[in-house]
């Protein structure tokens, strides 16, 4: 096929990152145009889409009875068919302009130990929602692509893709996944996590976004050379009334030892299975981290500590499978190599 006819044949195309926690979109020759969380509010009276993305992530923990935020991504796989579709359907629109009669052909980044019945609702759900055609990609390969990583070369390259609901660790060389380990544990757990530990230690019940923002502002892997403090508000389960409470980066270390425990012990599993030639290469280059996950504080240091192997981030750790996936909408022959069945 010609390179101008090759532009043409991918001239609507997408490539999207569907994630549990966020969703991004890269359309060609434009880069990434959503970056919005996966989450659909819907009126259960009416069955009506009250809000997609940013707007519904507003409304988390504050819609009355008839109003349910809903996200439809559960471990990196489809929870909520129809509900997955819908939100496919509107992010595919809002790519194109809200145009309706556009069938773009699309690659999915997916997680790698992902089930045929899974792999088949991501496809459906895509044509369903408007996809002229259907391609998945392993989101730890598009992840090592988006993060710059020599992944053609006969070398080894390791990459930690931490997302919301899936950690996705993979070795690659020339092209190929010589080993790959997805675990369903990520960002979304160590969310839980920090509910959990708040509603044993101090009976504060607090929501989805209170536990994220705590993440962030207090959040980390190892031991901090400042400590940190932040005051939070939730529910008393005892009192049932409104409370306030100081907490400390200490407690939610804590809180999130057990997750990051689990990262770091897939992290040592892939380097235990990796071929000695290969695991020569990363000592040299290290190990890249990327995903929403890899903005957890000290993790790096952690890592580092626990391997003793040199630990970077990416440059972008959110938009890497994204930018990964949008690649190879570029390279047909890159997206038959790496393409999954």
């Amino acid at each position: 096929m010609a390179l101008g006819s090759l532009f043409r044949y991918f001239s609507n195309d997408l490539a999207i990152d569907l994630g549990t926690a966020n969703t991004l979109v890269y359309a060609r020759n434009r880069g990434i145009v959503v970056r919005e969380p996966s989450i659909v509010v819907i009126n259960k009276l009416t069955n009506q889409i009250e809000a997609v993305g940013n707007e519904a992530k507003e409304m988390l923990g504050r819609t009355p009875g008839n109003i349910e935020a809903i996200r439809p991504m559960k471990d990196g796989v489809i929870a909520d068919f129809e509900v997955t579709e819908r939100m496919l359907g509107y992010f595919i629109r809002k790519a194109h302009g809200r145009k309706m009669y556009v069938h773009p052909r699309i690659v999915i980044g997916v997680p790698g130990e992902i089930t045929q019945v899974e792999k088949r609702a991501v496809r459906d759900s895509a044509q369903k929602a408007g996809a002229s055609e259907v391609y998945l990609v392993e989101q730890a390969m598009m992840a090592a692509i988006g993060a710059g990583l020599p992944i053609t070369e006969p070398s080894g390259n390791m990459i930690v893709d931490i997302g919301g609901g899936t950690t996705d660790i993979a070795v690659i060389s020339l092209s190929g996944i010589v080993y790959s380990r997805s675990v369903r544990v990520a960002g979304n757990e160590m969310d839980e996590a920090i509910i959990n530990y708040l509603k044993r230690k101090y009976n504060l019940l607090i929501g989805e976004r209170t536990a994220e923002m705590i993440k962030w502002e207090l959040g980390s892997a190892f031991p901090l050379e400042e400590g940190l403090s932040l005051v939070i508000k939730g529910r008393d389960l005892v009192e049932g009334i409104p409370k306030e409470l100081t907490i400390t980066d200490e407690e939610i270390r804590e809180a999130l030892t057990e997750t990051v425990n689990v990262i770091v012990d897939a992290v040592r599993m892939a380097l235990e299975r990796t071929p000695p030639e290969l695991s020569a290469d990363i000592m040299d280059k290290g190990i890249v981290l990327s995903g929403g996950g890899a903005l957890l504080r000290a993790l790096d240091e952690r890592l580092r500590h626990e391997t003793g192997l040199p630990v970077v981030q990416a440059e972008d750790p959110l938009a890497c499978v994204v930018l990964g996936t949008g690649r190879v909408l570029d390279e047909i022959n890159l997206l038959r190599k790496v393409s999954i069945r």
